[in-house]
């Protein structure tokens, strides 16, 4: 998409749009355990697939803004710095790495499918070492424990999701409704 004076506040849009979009997504989610499934994570791949990794990263530091400060858009309608700092508090920070990953498929001729899938899959797993170190010590865990609770569980679910993510960022962005990743 070229560049126009609409711009900026398009990107500002689509940012917004995106928070909105991981919020809503802790609102489907399947509570397996202390960590529960969502589909946040598909809307945080997405974010950094559509939006390029700054932009990525800047929508899920509203979304993390918008739920420090009260708003319920954690999972399970959660809110609050206790929240953030409490068992899934690394898998919500590390959702920020994950959308910075996802991100840098993005080029200017779009999203090929095999830097979709190496980079959405490089996320996802920085995703997971981040969560399971935060689950560790949070819950005083051990490793083994900490990926049996945080990990396991959810790597067929992230592969999923990632792969989605990358079929709906390969469209959205040849459809050209997305402003250049900057």
């Amino acid at each position: 998409m070229k560049t126009t004076p609409l711009t900026d506040i398009h990107r500002l849009t689509w940012t917004a749009l995106m928070a909105a979009l991981i919020a809503a997504g802790a609102c489907v989610n399947l509570p397996i355990g202390p960590v529960p499934v969502s589909m946040q994570t598909f809307f945080v791949a997405l974010a950094g697939f559509v939006l390029g990794p700054r932009r990525g990263a800047l929508a899920v530091g509203l979304y993390l803004l918008a739920g420090a400060v009260g708003l319920p858009v954690f999972a399970g309608g959660r809110s609050g710095l206790g929240h953030l700092f409490g068992p899934t508090g690394g898998f919500l920070v590390g959702f920020a790495a994950y959308a910075i990953i996802a991100g840098l498929a993005r080029t200017d001729d779009g999203i090929s499918w095999a830097r979709g899938f190496v980079f959405g899959i490089l996320g996802m797993v920085l995703l997971f070492l981040m969560g399971a170190a935060w689950l560790k010590f949070s819950l005083n865990l051990t490793w083994t424990r900490a990926w049996a609770l945080g990990v396991a569980p959810f790597l067929l679910w992230g592969l999923i999701k990632t792969s989605l993510a990358v079929i709906a960022g390969r469209y959205l962005v040849r459809a050209g409704l997305l402003p250049a990743s900057a």
